[in-house]
């Protein structure tokens, strides 16, 4: 059963500046058959009773049935335990008769099964409304808590979806963090990144995109968006912090901050998310992209994506019923390993030790952390690539959620071939008290860090109110990087108690950050640094002399105390090295930060509720 959900609604605040828009088949539930025979390696057998793959000669009405009450168990599931992956075969889903509308609820993940995005195609749309918090679920909508969803790796035709009046021809992607749309190919119509249609324009927080093709996309409300490695027929505005990388048709960013684009031509590390796909035999495998530099545009454009293809039948298939222990004798053994959909109790760390190897979690795999344990900790190897994975705190406190290298050791590593992080989340308390010093530890040198959410709750079902909260979710340090060359491409972080991110180690690179600083402190003397007034949001080590960020923001909103003061949102040692580049505070209606950066930057204060306050570059040119 759900379980209890917020009754009230977040307090992120967004200027809109875009209003008044004109704008299937019987799942199959893959289980292991009724027999004494285990599921054949390589085929979707073994893929859980929570995985469910459809075929394009299904019927679409049944498919339609199957998704609509997914949804309807999940649109309010915000802290529940439920997991579910819809995978759809190359083939044509939906008609302009009978469209197919999916829309996607907490922790369900949509993907397509062909090597291409073009090979699965939805005559319809796949998409997210505004939720609704209160009378009854017909009041307070919007979308800023519309989390944990994934979408990729398929193509969606809006022509004739079958709707009219203000949902006609825009295909709505209303979200907030840990939401990934990887690998989408829009065919035509209009992709809206709000729901303006759900008692009207409203509040969304998020968000990222990689390796899409898209037409006239409309930011809308969204605060902080990062597009990555994508082609957009046109993009309509900004609300704080737009950030693009190597993304044909990405507007120009020449007149910041009116609007507030930040646009880089190329990406300077990337490397697309692993994705299953069916061959032309009907097998299943994995292709895992290569990395690659100072790149535009889709990976697919020309074909399939570059990089390696991994059986499936390499891969150990785990369920929540798997042990640790199992898991590591497999990885030992030289398997990579698929995480099905399920929250999995880690009492003892999965140890990724051999180079090259591949954690892949499908329908937002959940591993907490229990007994105070590291739920991951990967060796200094080059190659690893960890996707798909959400890493929640446990009741009991730990050193840290996950550990990439360690922190003395030798950090082998490969500039062409880095540890990579996708759509990899942490969590510190909502479903249930958490506790950690640290979520992410990144020692090795040369990791990708591309798309993380680092959360320690600001609301949740742990039955404490928010002044409790401070006292309950211990959460000090929401990132530390160690390592050198260190990339990150989408780095969120959020309500820790001390520096929300340090960044200890030489040449690393950030593009686009986003932070809220915690709502919760008490007092002053809760939130002091020494006999500094507060912890930064981004911490650059004092040591460091090569650091560089395009596109950062810090939010404030005291909500236990509206006269608490953070001196800086940034604090970054002065040195011509270390470059921030369109960086911004912005009040969210309690609080005070005082500067932007290094005492440079107006107080983003109660006089300046929503108004954000930029420093173009820093240090100043």
């Amino acid at each position: 059963m759900p379980h209890a959900r917020r009754e009230s609604a977040p307090t992120r605040r967004g200027r809109v500046f875009v209003l008044g828009l004109a704008l299937a088949a019987t799942a199959v539930t893959i289980a292991p058959a009724a027999s004494a025979d285990p599921p054949r390696p390589g085929t979707p057998d073994q893929l859980g009773v929570n995985v469910k793959v459809f075929d394009p000669s299904m019927p679409v009405a049944e498919i339609q049935a199957a998704l609509d009450a997914t949804h309807a168990a999940q649109v309010d599931n915000e802290m529940g335990t439920e997991r579910y992956a819809y995978l759809f075969k190359p083939g044509q889903y939906g008609t302009a008769e009978q469209p197919l509308q999916i829309k996607v609820g907490y922790y369900t993940e949509i993907a397509g099964l062909g090597a291409s995005p073009t090979d699965v195609v939805i005559n319809g749309k796949v998409e997210v409304y505004n939720r609704c918090l209160t009378e009854g679920g017909t009041a307070n909508c919007l979308a800023l808590v519309n989390f944990w969803r994934t979408l990729g790796n398929l193509t969606i035709n809006i022509d004739g979806a079958g709707q009219d009046g203000c949902r006609a021809g825009a295909n709505f992607w209303a979200v907030s963090q840990a939401v990934s749309l990887r690998r989408l190919n829009v065919t035509s119509g209009t992709m809206s990144l709000m729901d303006y249609c759900t008692a009207g324009p409203q509040y969304a927080s998020g968000g990222f995109i990689a390796d899409s093709r898209l037409p006239s996309t409309v930011n809308g409300s969204q605060q902080q968006w990062l597009t990555r490695n994508s082609e957009v027929g046109s993009w309509s505005n900004g609300v704080w912090n737009q950030v693009f990388s190597g993304v044909v048709g990405a507007p120009d960013d020449a007149e910041f901050p009116t609007p507030p684009y930040t646009t880089l031509d190329t990406t300077p590390l990337s490397r697309e998310k692993p994705y299953l796909f069916v061959d032309a035999s009907g097998a299943y495998n994995v292709r895992v992209p290569e990395a690659r530099k100072n790149t535009r545009g889709v990976s697919w454009a020309d074909g399939m994506t570059a990089g390696r293809t991994i059986p499936l039948s390499d891969f150990f298939v785990a369920t929540p019923a798997d042990s640790v222990r199992d898991i590591n004798n497999q990885l030992a053994r030289g398997k990579h390993l698929l995480l099905t959909p399920g929250v999995y109790d880690i009492e003892r760390s999965i140890e990724v030790k051999r180079r090259n190897t591949v954690v892949l979690g499908i329908g937002h795999a959940t591993l907490t952390a229990v007994n105070g344990s590291t739920p991951v900790d990967v060796a200094d190897v080059p190659g690893v690539v960890i996707a798909g994975v959400t890493v929640d705190a446990g009741t009991e406190l730990s050193p840290v959620l996950m550990r990439v290298g360690k922190k003395h050791g030798n950090r082998p590593s490969s500039p062409a071939n880095p540890t990579t992080l996708s759509d990899v989340y942490f969590r510190v308390g909502g479903p249930h008290v958490g506790k950690t010093d640290t979520a992410l530890e990144v020692n090795s040198d040369n990791v990708l860090i591309d798309h993380t959410w680092v959360w320690r709750g600001d609301h949740g079902v742990e039955g404490f109110t928010d002044t409790e909260r401070w006292n309950t979710n211990i959460g000090r340090t929401g990132v530390v990087v160690n390592g050198d060359h260190v990339t990150a491409t989408g780095l969120f972080v959020e309500h820790f108690q001390q520096y929300n991110t340090v960044w200890n180690g030489e040449h690393g690179t950030t593009v686009l950050y986003q932070n809220e600083l915690p709502y919760d402190p008490p007092t002053q003397a809760d939130w002091m640094n020494g006999d500094v007034e507060g912890w930064a949001g981004y911490k650059v080590g004092d040591h460091v002399r090569s650091h560089t960020l395009h596109g950062g923001g810090i939010y404030v909103f005291n909500q236990n105390n509206p006269s608490i003061h953070t001196e800086n949102g940034f604090e970054v040692p002065e040195t011509p090295g270390v470059k921030l580049h369109h960086i911004m505070t912005v009040n969210l209606s309690a609080g005070v930060i005082d500067h932007v950066v290094n005492g440079v930057g107006d107080a983003a204060d109660m006089t300046k509720i929503g108004v954000p306050v930029y420093v173009a570059e820093y240090p100043a040119p």
